[in-house]
């Protein structure tokens, strides 16, 4: 019985003890009380580089605080996979600061800091990677004595109707945001346009003999890209019993080497005076005359007949004849263009009339998806038409666009005509906008992780800038890419769980 009762007593003192080291403690090895629980702060900055989103415990004295600092490059919104942050809280210049070499995982770092002295304070975030270095300044950070202060200061987070949508996820997808800017936007004509060639960006090649036609290369179609200096084709006079170019240029070869001979010899005698002006002047004439003319049959002949030779970088627009044809001395071969710029024909309706003589500038799409304009890429107006008739009621523009056209020649694009004083408003890409049955909204990035959908009211449109009548601040942070994801993510109804530890 008494050995009963020893091991009782052991097994209560055990208890007693387990209960006690049971107990959590805070950084100062004190017992953490239930109601002294550590609210969290997180905070969202922006730079022109890098977007911050850092989550802690508020800042206690004697407490270490772990953050979960997530760094993203905002140029396609990529995660910070390697570098260093250090976090430093200061006050007046001095404090204390912690650094990490390397993420934890991609795009989050975990620094910490243990306060030793309450007040108000800087917490600043300096990151520094092989391509990017960047400083976020978090002003008016406070540091409390107790967790009770805490949470009486910064009070229980409550749970709006934002939408979750974790820094991991943004991350696997294509995700991008903007920020809502001010800036000038134009009255505009909405209309549509015709690509075609400008006049002076293509070059017509012809044949200078007859012969028959043998391509170089099999790959000579429309659309194919040709370099300067490249043969397109040979035309040989092979077998012709007449206009055979090889036995012109061997007469015209003969009748120079003759011309030549003259020329040299009696060019010592007119010299010496033994030859009078009027003779050697006639001698001369016809040296240079069977000169030119060997030179223009031989130029560009090769054993396999007369080559043609594209004469800059381009593309080829047009070919009018089959390897193997029979061509005659000035058919067209080719057309080859640069396609260094384009012409756009946009026709208006005469209504306009008045409008269209104070253009500022033509919007347009070079290929499908993507606006440019002719103030971005230094085209110009070439004309605008002031007539109309049965067969033409309305009124031409003509611009030279000189961009790298992708759409083929005939083929229609949007076109915007800008007119008019500007007018500085509030602006948003075109890409943010979401649209359902005529309604307009867009997807605003409250935090880094929280997101609202919110109605706007849309305005002019100047190619990709959008102008916001209503719904929007400048400064304010929308969705730019990925706001179908985040809309869709708002229509599931369930909140995801952190992929990483905070």
């Amino acid at each position: 019985m008494r050995h009963i009762i020893i091991l009782i007593a052991v097994i209560l003192f055990s208890c007693q003890s387990n209960e006690e080291h049971g107990h959590a403690h805070n950084e100062a090895g004190g017992h953490i009380t239930e109601g002294e629980e550590i609210p969290t702060v997180d905070t969202t900055i922006w730079t022109n580089k890098t977007e911050l989103f850092v989550e802690y415990p508020a800042l206690i004295v004697g407490n270490t605080s772990h953050f979960a600092a997530h760094f993203t490059v905002l140029d396609r919104h990529q995660p910070v996979r390697e570098g260093a942050v250090t976090v430093s809280l200061l006050k007046d210049g001095k404090g204390i600061r912690h650094t990490v070499d390397a993420p934890s995982s991609p795009g989050i770092f975990k620094p910490s800091l243990q306060p030793k002295e309450t007040g108000i304070y800087q917490l600043i975030f300096d990151i520094k990677t092989p391509t990017i270095t960047d400083r976020i300044v978090i002003s008016d950070v406070y540091v409390f004595s107790t967790a009770e202060e805490a949470k009486e200061v910064l009070g229980d987070e409550e749970e709006g109707n934002s939408i979750s949508f974790l820094k991991e996820q943004a991350w696997k997808i294509e995700f991008q945001t903007a920020p809502v800017i001010q800036n000038e936007i134009f009255d505009v004509i909405y209309t549509s346009g015709v690509w075609k060639v400008s006049p002076t960006d293509y070059k017509t090649l012809v044949s200078t003999a007859d012969g028959t036609v043998t391509f170089k290369g099999k790959k000579l179609t429309e659309g194919s890209k040709v370099k300067k200096g490249q043969v397109l084709m040979t035309v040989s006079s092979t077998g012709l019993t007449s206009n055979n170019l090889s036995a012109e240029i061997a007469k015209a070869k003969a009748n120079f080497q003759q011309s030549k001979s003259a020329y040299e010899r009696n060019k010592k005698l007119y010299t010496s005076k033994i030859v009078p002006k009027s003779e050697f002047e006639q001698i001369e004439r016809k040296y240079e005359v069977d000169k030119s003319i060997y030179e223009t049959l031989s130029a560009g002949y090769s054993s396999g007949g007369k080559q043609v030779v594209v004469p800059f970088d381009g593309y080829l627009k047009s070919l009018s004849v089959d390897n193997g044809s029979f061509v005659e001395q000035g058919a067209a071969l080719v057309v080859i263009t640069s396609h260094k710029s384009s012409l756009l024909e946009t026709q208006v309706s005469p209504s306009y009339a008045f409008q269209l003589q104070n253009i500022h500038d033509v919007w347009y799409q070079p290929k499908s998806g993507k606006w440019s304009s002719l103030n971005k890429t230094g085209g110009k107006i070439l004309s605008v038409g002031k007539e109309v008739g049965s067969k033409k009621p309305l009124l031409s523009v003509f611009a030279q666009i000189n961009d790298v056209v992708e759409m083929p020649e005939g083929n229609y694009t949007e076109v915007q005509l800008t007119f008019g004083n500007p007018v500085l408003t509030t602006i948003v890409p075109k890409s943010a906008l979401l649209e359902d049955y005529g309604n307009y909204s867009v997807v605003v990035e409250l935090s880094g992780e929280s997101f609202e959908r919110r109605p706007v009211t849309v305005g002019k449109r100047n190619g990709e800038q959008v102008e916001i009548i209503t719904g929007l601040t400048v400064g304010e942070m929308v969705v730019t890419k990925g706001a179908y994801q985040v809309k869709m993510a708002s229509m599931s109804g369930a909140v995801p769980a952190h992929g990483h530890d905070h």
